[in-house]
């Protein structure tokens, strides 16, 4: 599962990339899946592959999984394999993120790093706190509710934030309003009876074999070895 990143502009980029993976590893399931709870896909026994959030690994995945590798999506301002969050308000909204953190924060769910972890963390350093919470389901509908006027801001990832200027408008509608600290971007995992090392290696290759046109879509530069405890390192907010 590649669910992600798999808006529909990306899924035939995203099935070709999955061919390329199973090509070099020599067998797994003819397709993606998509059609499946993402902790259901996630515990499986059987997972071959499959793309979490820093925040699931560290508060319920680690241990249970194994780390394949971090993909490199080549994000200003971040190291590479790591990403951040960006905030973003309404283009016509004036204020500036002080101001905007006492209006309504969307969000996408409460066990996300880059939609509700990072931001609440960044605030909390400075002394701020949302006045209300719009919970969304995803960052798209996130954006929608700044666009629409149902919350004054948002937290965004820095790849879905670049992926939705690309392929919506929300880019005309939207601006950023700051951003968060990098931490290490959303890592593939596979289940603890796997060989993950062999699994890296089909990525990496894989990467490599995408067409430029795939590999530009899908923002894909490489992949990093970035270690668990720096996964587990990563703050929690203290609200819940």
């Amino acid at each position: 599962m590649l669910g992600m990143y798999d808006m529909p502009a990306l899924q035939l980029a995203n099935d070709r990339f999955w061919t390329l993976i199973r090509d070099r590893l020599g067998f797994g399931p003819n397709h993606l899946t998509r059609d499946a709870d993402f902790w259901e896909v996630w515990r499986h026994p059987e997972l071959i592959f499959a793309q979490t959030c820093g925040m699931p690994y560290r508060t319920n995945l680690h241990g249970n999984v194994q780390l394949v590798g971090t993909p490199d999506y080549g994000l200003a301002g971040c190291p590479p394999g790591y990403y951040r969050s960006v905030f973003v308000t309404r283009q016509d909204d004036p204020r500036v993120l002080a101001q905007l953190a006492t209006g309504t924060f969307a969000y996408n769910e409460k066990l996300s790093q880059s939609g509700w972890a990072a931001p609440l963390v960044h605030l909390e350093g400075h002394n701020q706190k949302p006045g209300a919470f719009l919970a969304t389901g995803s960052h798209a509908q996130s954006a929608n509710a700044v666009a629409e006027g149902r919350a004054d801001i948002a937290a965004l990832d820095a790849l879905t934030w670049e992926l939705l200027k690309a392929h919506t408008n929300l880019g005309a509608v939207l601006r950023e309003a700051g951003a968060t600290a990098p931490t290490p971007a959303l890592p593939y995992i596979t289940a603890k009876g796997q060989d993950a090392d062999a699994i890296a290696g089909a990525v990496r290759a894989a990467i490599g074999d995408l067409s430029p046109s795939d590999r530009a879509l899908l923002h894909l530069r490489g992949l990093i070895d970035i270690p668990a405890n720096d996964y587990l390192s990563v703050p929690n907010p203290s609200q819940v």
